[in-house]
């Protein structure tokens, strides 16, 4: 389904009608030009190709200014993101996306780059109880003993071992969204969503 591009602001609360306190994250969505409608004759399916931000002249390519001039803009969007569409809705090069897509209520899909955590152990990255703790054990952390005996002899392939943690592609889905502000094309989604303040963000109806 169509969606938007957005920009995470951060996290801060709301309050439901019986008083409740309600975590949101804050999303600047939008608005989003439509810059180039892949059709099932050409491209084989169906989509638009939807942009966010704006580029510095200095920074753009042509073929970026160019590309994006196809839709009546005269500067090259900061990111490109295609949504697929259903057949029965019509957009239009340079129409443009505005949060007003979405009302409170909605269930969404939230598409986005997790925080980086860099190379951890496996207490960490997969939440091992780790060694006995008592007297000074030498290796409280390490992921213990994993091979498989005599035969085959070797660690099997998919065990949980140390390595990079975060900055990795992750899909949250069936958020709701608590409060749309049009006047500031922010969108208030219930709960926590991937990445840091000022990361990107991709959000489409479930």
């Amino acid at each position: 389904m169509a969606g938007l591009i957005g920009r995470k602001i951060g996290m801060t609360r709301l309050f439901d009608e019986e008083g409740k306190e309600v975590p949101v994250t804050v999303v600047e969505a939008g608005p989003c030009p439509v810059i180039q409608i892949k059709r099932p004759e050409m491209e084989s399916y169906r989509a638009i190709q939807l942009g966010f931000g704006r580029k510095k002249e200095r920074r753009s390519t042509r073929a970026e200014l160019g590309h994006a001039s196809g839709a009546g803009l005269d500067y090259a969007p900061q990111v490109l993101r295609e949504f697929r569409v259903p057949a029965d809705h019509e957009f239009e090069a340079g129409q443009e996306l505005t949060v007003e897509f979405f009302e409170p209520g909605d269930r969404v899909k939230v598409v986005g780059t997790s925080k980086g955590r860099g190379f951890q152990g496996v207490v960490k990255r997969h939440g091992f109880a780790g060694r006995p703790a008592s007297h000074g054990h030498p290796m409280s952390r390490t992921p213990g003993s994993m091979g498989a005996g005599t035969d085959p002899s070797r660690v099997i392939k998919g065990k949980k071992l140390p390595g990079q943690m975060g900055n990795a592609r992750t899909t949250v889905r069936n958020l709701r969204i608590l409060k749309v502000d049009p006047e500031r094309n922010l969108l208030f989604v219930k709960g926590g969503l991937p990445g840091a303040r000022n990361s990107y963000l991709f959000i489409s109806k479930t």
